[in-house]
C-alpha cells in the first residue's frame, strides 16, 4: 500500500469508525425528529383519528405552551430536585469507591449500576410498595413521631406518600443515581491520593479537602452526570404515572395523553419539538462551560 494511502486512511480512521454510529443516528433519532417538524405545523382532520393535514399552523406551538407551560416548568423542576438530591447521595458514594474500595471496588461500582439491570417499571412497581400507605417507609416516620413535622413541611401529604411530589422525586433520584455515580468515580480516579494527603498535612480537615481537592477535581465528572441525569429525569413517564397522581404528571405523560387519548397529534409533536429545544440548549450550555474533552465517559 502507497504511503500517502496508508497516511490518508490512518487521518480519516476516526470518522470510519463513527460513520456507522452517524448513521444509525441519523436513520433513527435525526429524520424522525425532523419529521415532527411538519406534524407540529398540521392539524387533524377529525376528532376520531390520527390522520393531519399540513396547513403551516404556527399557533400549535402558542397553544402547547399556554396550557402545558406549568407542567413544562414542573418536569424541570422536578429533575432538578432529583438531580441534586442525587448529588447529595452520589458525591459521598462515589468518594468512598475510590479511595476507600480497594480491592472491592469493581463489586461496589457493580452493585451501583445493579438496580440499572432490572426494568424501569419493575422498579417503579417497587417503589409503590415502599411508599404506599401501609409500607415500612410510612411505617418508620410513625414510629419515629414525624408524620405532623413532615406534613407541615409538605414533604408528605395528609399523611400519605404515595400520589406527591416527594415520591415522584424518590423515584427519579433512584434512576439517575448510577448516572451520577459512574461519571463522579472515573473524574475521582484522576485524583492522585497523595494530593489528600498533603491536604491532611496542612491541617485540612475532610471537609476542606473536599472543597479544595475533590470538589474542582471532580467537575468534569460532575459535568457528564448531570448531563447523564437531568435529560431522563426531565422526560420521565414511568415514575410519575406510578408513584404520582394527576397533579404529578410530568411533560411526557402529557405528550402520551396528547397522542394516544385525545388524538392530538400535532399538538403532541409540538410539545416534543418544545421539550427538545429546551434539553438541546442545555446541552450545549453544559458543553460550552465545560468543554467536550472534559467530561469523562463512563
Amino acid at each position: 500500500m502507497p504511503v500517502s494511502l496508508r497516511a490518508e486512511l490512518r487521518r480519516h480512521w476516526p470518522w470510519l469508525l463513527l460513520t456507522p454510529g452517524l448513521l444509525w443516528l441519523l436513520a433513527l433519532y435525526v429524520l424522525p425528529l425532523l419529521g415532527l417538524v411538519p406534524l407540529s405545523l398540521s392539524e387533524p382532520l377529525s376528532r376520531f383519528g390520527l390522520d393531519t393535514v399540513f396547513t403551516g399552523r404556527v399557533a400549535n406551538y402558542l397553544e402547547v405552551l399556554q396550557a402545558y407551560g406549568p407542567i413544562l416548568v414542573r418536569s424541570f423542576s422536578y429533575a432538578l430536585v432529583a438531580t441534586a438530591v442525587g448529588l447529595v447521595l452520589a458525591y459521598p458514594l462515589a468518594f468512598a469507591i475510590r479511595f476507600h474500595g480497594g480491592r472491592w471496588q469493581p463489586l461496589l461500582i457493580g452493585l451501583v449500576v445493579l438496580p440499572s439491570l432490572t426494568s424501569f417499571l419493575v422498579r417503579a412497581i417497587a417503589w409503590t410498595s415502599l411508599l404506599g400507605d401501609n409500607g415500612p417507609v410510612l411505617g418508620a416516620l410513625d414510629t419515629l413521631g414525624l408524620t405532623e413535622l413532615l406534613n407541615g413541611l409538605g414533604v408528605l401529604r395528609e399523611g400519605r406518600l404515595l400520589n406527591t411530589p416527594t415520591s415522584v422525586i424518590l423515584g427519579l433520584t433512584n434512576g439517575v443515581l448510577p448516572f451520577l455515580v459512574l461519571p463522579l468515580v472515573v473524574a475521582m480516579e484522576r485524583i492522585d491520593p497523595r494530593l489528600l494527603e498533603a491536604a491532611a498535612d496542612l491541617h485540612a480537615g475532610p471537609l476542606r479537602s473536599f472543597v479544595r481537592v475533590v470538589w474542582p477535581l471532580s467537575l468534569p465528572g460532575l459535568g457528564a452526570g448531570l448531563l447523564l441525569s437531568l435529560i431522563p429525569a426531565a422526560g420521565d413517564v414511568v415514575n410519575p404515572l406510578f408513584l404520582g397522581g394527576p397533579n404529578e404528571r410530568m411533560i411526557a405523560n402529557t405528550i402520551d395523553n396528547l397522542l394516544l387519548v385525545q388524538l392530538q397529534a400535532p399538538r403532541a409533536a409540538a410539545l416534543t419539538l418544545m421539550l427538545m429545544a429546551l434539553i438541546s440548549v442545555a446541552v450545549v450550555l453544559q458543553l460550552r462551560s465545560r468543554g467536550v474533552e472534559d467530561l469523562p465517559l463512563p
